[in-house]
């Protein structure tokens, strides 16, 4: 097993998440099976319960785990499905260490950071580490790992130290480091500054971990240092970097603003980043058999299509993103990513807006909609209003004093717990009957198969999505929303709970209860998106019901 630690300095929110995303890419372009590993060294046991304006989106994976949102970047770029033990917290650690304190599985010893918190964090990522992560069901070649934060904070201290110790625990052959620094531009002087990357490398050395390519003896190995900047690094200032913080001059790499974070890869690939990692962690010696080498050649060549017809794309579609916390973009940061997958197999260049107060126009101006979880509630809600004629209409989320509640607290949820305690991860939802024939949602979603969202079970045709609500439609108003005319097409294994409705006189207006864009993938954007993007740009949506897109 091989390890690339990515590392940041300077300031948090640098990009590290899509420099590791973009290497493990690219490792897999050369037929190597790739997973990945996100430490947060907060104290949250997980995601779940933490603010987007502070932390950004809540990412939540096919078991229900709410995790961070760098582990959707993961499962995007790399088309992997990850688990909750991929994302390495503080108090999961602690958590850990301090059930086996009370079991007495340390036979009366301290409990100390060294050596238990740093040895569970090394033999919690050697086990993840070989957690089949793809269909092939085989153990990874290599292991990104990315280590939230930035170096020099109090709260890392414990993971720098077992890092430093697993380097040695693997082999060094097996382990290399990238640090993520940033390179700002002072506005006046206009000169690219290399003091901040020299100072968080001076940082490094202080806690031992000293940045040595070529003699590397007793501490961390610094394969390259990828610096952040808006225009690209000069080369004098890349060789005042390598100078400084002594190492190659190919080692220094310039990952400057582009287009699209889906750039990346090739920006990377483009100054021979694989060469370099392939020479270090020698990994012509792991074997590829020819069916991997083919997979790895035929996501280099779509992923290339991909970033070339972004590039070209001249027409624009328009989207208003409505939602609490759309002054954050990371709040929504799946969702910015599915449209904007979508836009892209679209031929359209992505234009995002925020606006409130939408519903009740999209419908009645026949304006494309897509409602998701809340987005779905409130357009059953504006729906009940303003033509079943309930004026008072709400959600016990909104107004628990509610006279009409269309949309309830979900009976089997916990009140007074929040962390984890949602309807979360992948689950089933089954089409009626009703909506054969008719359903625009429900054509795209059969003519994408290759998604793998879509399954059959006899007669019965449905999806598998991922969750993440505490709230429903009432059931108890489904029968007078659809004798109005608002058809609910999907539902759950139960048939009680309402997962998909549509307008059926409407170009397109849907809502899910659950999140598609947690499965959307560059090279795949999800049905639902799909469809909501291509009737936004005009595009008759027949021309989806055929389409294939690539395995």
């Amino acid at each position: 097993m091989k390890y690339v630690l990515i590392l940041g300095g300077v300031i948090s929110g640098i990009g590290k998440g899509v420099i590791a995303s973009s290497t493990g890419l690219l490792l897999k372009t050369l037929g190597l099976k790739v997973t990945a590993i996100k430490i947060d060294p907060y104290i949250n046991v997980d995601a779940g319960t933490m603010n987007p304006i502070e932390h950004g989106e809540v990412f939540v994976l096919n078991d229900g785990a709410e995790v961070d949102l760098d582990l959707g970047n993961y499962e995007r770029f790399l088309d992997v499905t990850l688990t909750r033990d991929n994302n390495i917290t503080s108090g999961k650690i602690f958590q850990h260490v301090i059930e086996k304190e009370r079991r007495g599985d340390y036979l009366g010893k301290n409990v100390q950071t060294v050596p238990q918190i740093t040895d569970a964090i090394q033999n919690w990522i050697e086990r993840v580490a070989r957690i089949p992560v793809d269909k092939s069901g085989e153990i990874p070649d290599i292991c990104i790992i990315e280590l939230g934060g930035t170096i020099g904070d109090f709260e890392s201290a414990p993971y720098i130290e077992a890092l430093r110790q697993f380097q040695y625990r693997v082999g060094q052959e097996n382990f290399a480091v990238i640090q993520v620094s940033l390179v700002p531009v002072l506005g006046v002087v206009g000169e690219q500054k290399t003091k901040p990357t020299q100072a968080t490398i001076r940082q490094l050395r202080a806690l031992g971990l000293k940045p040595d390519l070529v003699n590397m003896i007793l501490t961390l190995d610094v394969v390259g240092i990828a610096c952040r900047c808006s225009e690209e690094l000069e080369a004098r200032v890349r060789s005042k970097i390598a100078l400084y913080c002594r190492v190659e001059l190919e080692q220094v790499l310039s990952v400057q603003d582009v287009a699209s974070t889906y750039h990346v890869p090739l920006l990377l690939k483009d100054q021979g980043i694989l060469n370099y990692l392939t020479k270090r962690l020698r990994l012509d010696c792991i074997s590829i058999t020819p069916e991997w080498q083919r997979k790895g050649s035929n996501l280099l060549r779509f992923w290339k299509k991909l970033t070339v017809e972004h590039s070209r794309s001249r027409e624009t579609v328009t989207i208003v993103l409505v939602g609490k916390y759309t002054y954050l973009q990371d709040s929504y940061i799946s969702v910015v990513q599915a449209l904007e997958h979508a836009s892209i197999e679209c031929g359209r260049k992505l234009v995002l807006k925020g606006k409130i107060a939408a519903v009740r126009y999209a419908r009645e101006k026949k304006v494309p909609f897509l409602g998701i979880c809340l987005g779905l509630q409130v357009a059953v809600i504006e729906f009940a209003r303003h033509v079943c004629g309930i004026e008072n209409a709400n959600s016990e989320e909104l107004d628990a004093e509610a006279v009409n509640k269309l949309v309830v607290y979900m009976p089997e949820i916990s009140r007074t717990h929040l962390g984890g305690t949602m309807r979360l991860g992948l689950r089933p939802t089954s089409f009626t009957k009703e909506s054969e024939g008719w359903c625009k949602i429900r054509k795209i979603y059969e003519s994408h198969q290759s998604m793998g969202t879509i399954t059959k079970e006899g007669s019965m045709v449905g999806v598998k999505e991922r969750h993440r609500h505490r709230y429903e439609v009432n059931p108890e108003y489904i029968h007078l929303l659809a004798e109005n005319g608002l058809m609910f097409v999907g539902r759950d294994e139960t048939g009680k709970r309402m997962e998909i409705m549509e307008l059926p006189d409407h170009p397109f207006f849907v809502g899910t209860q659950y999140h598609p864009e947690y499965l959307s993938r560059p090279l795949r954007p999800v049905p639902t998106f799909l469809g909501f993007v291509a009737a936004s740009a005009g595009l008759p949506l027949s021309s989806l019901f055929s389409k294939h897109l690539p395995n």
